[in-house]
């Protein structure tokens, strides 16, 4: 007994040094039979917390995109193979899940949708030994080795936005309203040159806790504003809250709000009778008219039912993320990191939201306005392949 639990734990440090080396160097235990069975991709996504409304969608357009992919051969031959973790945790947490799946599940690439601390983390555990997609709306300047961005940046859905709505809404007193971490404050802090730039100003500028309930002093003080425009970086429930006590004190008549993370679920919260004046900005919305989008509507529904989630910018930018890795590796030939780096610039692929072109690790892309119509959107304004603004290198 003595000299087999001498052996056993031999092979256990044996193991946990093996498991060291591949995280410190990337090689040996990353991977090492991948090249010969199904690519895998590691889908980290919020199944539990504030954004575990979006987990649903998130996950079925992941897998519709891999059945795509397959449907048509796989990447690089090989069938893709699905891995799904909750990105709904703390950044700590993330961190022991990036590193599972990279070391454990030997993952081929991660894509993320979660908040902008949960990237951070996930980039730290990963340390650029395999391809990470990050795909959701965020603030921008993400420049981290052999890391790839899919969504919309401040550049795309504010600059060209903002002025639109001074020009044919006559918005130019805004107030800025969201909760307290980067997300909303980077991205007010791009908004302010917009409003400056079409001679607009912002007369105020509050930040709350995600676990906010009550707005009524909030709402008193943009209404003594004086504010025509309320921009609203506030996520989930908060965004709810917040927009039906803003129509509940009879603001909606007079004000016009921008939200840049209200999606089609968030609206179906907000209720029809909150709406009005409420418009949207985002690269993805479900009822986008065009063929691309409607066939991949139609196969949404075939394969999910009538009573999928529905479908919204943030579940729908997963499916970006994997046809994203479909399009780099056609474009390097192989799958290998440094080679998928080196040839990534100008990877262009078709999707539901148009064409969308890789440049500086960001994407070039549509970027639709929508207004508010009872509990649906419809687009207004499409501005055609705007930049990210993104000057990785």
């Amino acid at each position: 007994m003595k000299n087999e639990n001498n052996l056993n734990r031999r092979n256990f440090l044996l193991s946990t040094m093996a498991a060291s080396t591949a995280l410190a160097t990337g090689t040996s235990l990353l991977n090492p039979a991948s090249a010969a069975g199904s690519l895998k991709i590691g889908l980290m996504i919020p199944l539990s917390g504030p954004a575990g409304l979006f987990g649903p969608s998130s996950k079925n357009c992941a897998e519709l995109a891999a059945e795509t992919i397959n449907n048509r051969g796989g990447i690089m031959g090989r069938p893709v193979e699905l891995v799904f973790a909750d990105a709904g945790v703390p950044p700590a947490e993330a961190t022991k899940t990036a590193i599972r799946l990279m070391l454990s599940e030997r993952v081929d690439a991660i894509i993320g949708m979660h908040d902008s601390a949960v990237r951070a983390a996930v980039i730290g555990a990963l340390k650029a030994k395999i391809p990470y997609v990050y795909t959701p709306v965020y603030e921008g300047g993400e420049c981290a080795k052999n890391t790839y961005v899919v969504g919309e940046t401040p550049p795309q859905q504010l600059a060209p936005v903002i002025p639109w709505l001074a020009q044919n809404k006559g918005v130019n007193k805004w107030y800025m309203i969201g909760n307290d971490y980067n997300w909303p404050r980077l991205s007010n802090e791009a908004a302010k040159s917009y409003i400056a730039s079409v001679g607009g100003k912002v007369v105020g500028e509050q930040y709350l806790p995600f676990d906010v309930n009550n707005f009524d002093a909030n709402i008193a003080q943009i209404k003594d504003s004086g504010a025509n425009g309320v921009l609203i970086t506030l996520v989930g429930g908060a965004s709810v809250g917040f927009n039906r006590s803003f129509a509940g004190f009879g603001l909606a008549d007079s004000v016009y709000r921008l939200g840049t993370l209200i999606e089609e679920n968030t609206l179906l919260g907000i209720g029809a009778e909150n709406s009005k004046n409420l418009f949207s900005s985002a690269g993805y919305f479900g009822n986008i008219n065009t063929l691309e989008n409607q066939n991949f509507v139609q196969r949404f529904q075939e394969k999910f039912g009538a009573k999928a989630p529905v479908l919204n910018t943030l579940g729908q930018s997963c499916y970006q993320g994997v046809l994203l890795l479909e399009a780099m590796a056609k474009r390097a030939g192989q799958w290998d990191k440094a080679k998928l780096a080196a040839t990534a610039e100008g990877t262009t692929f078709d999707s539901p939201r148009g064409t969308v072109t890789l440049r500086n690790r960001h994407v070039d892309t549509n970027v639709y306005l929508a207004e508010a119509n009872g509990v649906s959107f419809e687009v207004v304004k499409t501005f055609p392949n705007i930049g990210s603004g993104a000057t990785c290198s």
